[in-house]
């Protein structure tokens, strides 16, 4: 079944530090929180990782590490979200071995998205919607239409991703997104809980209630 929460963070670098940006997307009961740790060591990484494991411990946030399961394994977050180009989602889940994790995949086109219906991964990433400085080699722009379409025509939940911000957020829900990751907006203000509540605040204004 389809899920419709809104807003899914990403945390690289934040502003305000990692513990203070957790602090603020548990507080605000964000359904995913990401973990993007590329560049650092890894005692630095996991340290990082079980201090967030520790804040979303027992709240209705999902802690995700991406790309990394040993990692996501260590500290033992809720679930790990993959790339294209890591092992598969049948690979991990044997590494990984424990039942109830949650596995996402990240999608940049229609064949991949629709590739990803038969690996079953909880959810799926769709994008870049906009341009994104985020990844030293970005995959092309698929732009809001595009990426709304591919979003319509999936059975598994889908969270566009790519470029949004308050500014650009209306024109993807409005071409049919329902779910929606951001870095920058969040990680780039110093005061993250105020970012998460006015992208928040967007999300309701344009989405119906299921």
């Amino acid at each position: 079944m389809r899920e419709t929460y809104g807003i899914y963070v990403i945390l690289t670098e934040p502003a305000a530090g990692y513990r203070r940006a957790a602090e603020a997307a548990v507080a605000a009961g964000v359904r995913y929180l990401q973990l993007r740790a590329k560049g650092k060591n890894r005692q630095d990484a996991l340290a990082l990782a079980r201090e967030i494991r520790q804040i979303t411990r027992g709240s209705a946030t999902r802690f995700i590490v991406n790309d990394d399961p040993e990692l996501a394994a260590a500290a033992e977050a809720d679930g790990v979200h993959l790339g294209q180009d890591d092992p598969g989602l049948k690979e991990t889940r044997q590494r990984w071995g424990r039942p109830g994790k949650i596995y996402g995949l990240s999608t940049h086109n229609e064949a991949q998205a629709e590739a990803a219906v038969h690996s079953a991964p909880d959810y799926i990433g769709v994008g870049p919607v906009f341009a994104t400085p985020t990844k030293l080699k970005p995959d092309p722009v698929l732009g809001p239409e595009r990426a709304g379409a591919i979003i319509a025509g999936s059975p598994l939940t889908c969270v566009a991703i790519g470029g949004i911000d308050e500014n650009t957020l209306p024109q993807v829900l409005a071409a049919g997104a329902r779910n929606f990751a951001c870095v920058r907006p969040v990680c780039a203000d110093p005061d993250p809980a105020s970012a998460i509540r006015r992208l928040m605040e967007i999300w309701q204004s344009c989405i119906e209630p299921d």
